[in-house]
C-alpha cells in the first residue's frame, strides 16, 4: 500500500510556477470530460463529476509534494489497488473511512502528466459509479 505522509509534512506551500502549467493543462483536459467542471476550493482547483468530487490540483498551495495532484477512489478494485502499490509516485493521501481513499500522484517531468490523467481519469469513472452524495 502507498505509505500515507506523516502530518508535519502536510504544509502547504506555495506552488511552482511549472506546477500551476501543469495543473492548468490537467484541468484542461478534464474540462472538455462529460459533466467534469472546476472549482476554487482552499488555493485548490477541485474537479467535481456532477456534485461528486473526484481530484485536486494545486491552485496557489501545494497539495503533498510539490508537485502533487490528488485523486479520490473508494474501495479500488484489486486490479486497480495492485497498481497503485507499484508506482512509486502514489501516496496515500488521506483515508476518511476505510473504502474512501485519497492519493496523491508525484509529477516530477512533464512526461508524467499522461499518467496523472490517467489516475484522474480512473477517479473521474468513480464518481460516476459512487452513489453516495458528496
Amino acid at each position: 500500500m502507498p505509505k500515507e505522509q506523516p502530518r508535519s509534512a502536510r504544509a502547504h506551500p506555495s506552488v511552482s510556477e511549472e506546477m500551476k502549467a501543469w495543473s492548468s493543462a490537467l484541468a484542461g483536459e478534464v474540462g472538455g470530460w462529460p459533466h467534469a467542471s472546476a472549482r476554487s476550493f482552499f488555493g485548490f482547483t477541485a474537479l467535481y463529476r456532477g456534485d461528486k468530487i473526484f481530484a485536486a490540483l494545486p491552485r496557489t498551495r501545494t497539495i503533498e509534494g510539490t508537485n502533487s495532484v490528488a485523486f479520490k477512489l473508494e474501495a479500488p478494485s484489486s486490479t486497480v489497488f495492485a497498481r497503485l502499490q507499484e508506482d512509486s509516485r502514489i501516496r496515500l493521501w488521506s483515508a476518511r473511512t476505510q473504502e474512501a481513499r485519497w492519493f496523491t500522484f508525484e509529477l516530477s517531468s512533464g512526461a508524467d502528466l499522461h499518467d496523472a490523467l490517467d489516475w484522474l481519469g480512473k477517479a473521474y469513472e468513480w464518481a460516476s459509479k459512487n452513489k453516495k452524495s458528496r
